[in-house]
């Protein structure tokens, strides 16, 4: 197993409190930065999903992506926090505490020492795109349902990639999305609705040609 350094930053990396039963999704990522698009993904799976609490799980780093550019953890979790303020939404670093690298290690961390509650991983069509590439992907759609959320760009391509064609049958009517928490694994939803054309690499560039000026 590949871990990192632990790093526990008091009000950072804490675990967020909850309690049996409740359905919890689990939108992971660098944010670097936070952006509408975020939010607007946070807002509608809150909603659809019909969820008692979302946890935006700031990583330390993306292990497909280049780091030269990451700002703190810290940085990006409080920046999250002023973002994302919603009474059911929680923003942590936890990750880092434990020094996980991949998904699939926090997914199965979360879902061994609270096994009472549903868990359901949230992440946006462009990452079911490159999904067969994440470490353990199999597993992770073996652990807790998926929910996917479409992104400008991806809308084509995402529902046909390697990973999407693999978990067909396990698809669910976006009708049933209410549902999905209570869903044994592996069970899938693709989400439509609102669309936001701000990513964080496009941002990042932005903020690199105003710097160069």
């Amino acid at each position: 197993m590949t871990l990192r350094h632990p790093i526990r930053i008091p009000g950072i990396t804490e675990l967020p409190v909850s309690g049996a039963g409740m359905r919890i999704g689990l939108f992971g990522g660098s944010f670097n930065p936070v952006h509408e698009g975020h939010r607007l993904v946070v807002e509608e799976t809150l909603r659809r999903l019909d969820l008692d609490a979302l946890w935006v799980l700031v990583t330390p780093g993306n292990p497909l992506k280049d780091h030269k550019e990451l700002a703190p953890l810290a940085d990006r979790v409080l920046a999250a926090r002023r973002l994302l303020r919603h009474p059911k939404v929680r923003v942590t670093g936890f990750e880092a505490a434990h020094g996980f690298t991949y998904s699939w290690q926090t997914i199965r961390f979360l879902t061994q020492i609270m096994p009472d509650r549903r868990f359901v991983w949230i992440m946006g069509a462009d990452n079911l795109v490159n999904f067969h590439r994440w470490e353990r992907w199999r597993e992770i759609a073996e652990m807790l349902p998926m929910a996917v959320y479409v992104r400008p760009g991806s809308s084509r391509l995402a529902p046909t990639s390697l990973a999407a064609s693999a978990l067909a049958r396990w698809r669910i009517d976006e009708e049933d999305a209410p549902r999905l928490a209570m869903l044994p694994p592996p069970s899938w939803i693709y989400l439509h609705g609102r669309q936001s054309t701000l990513s964080s690499s496009a941002i990042r560039a932005q903020t690199r040609h105003f710097d160069a000026k």
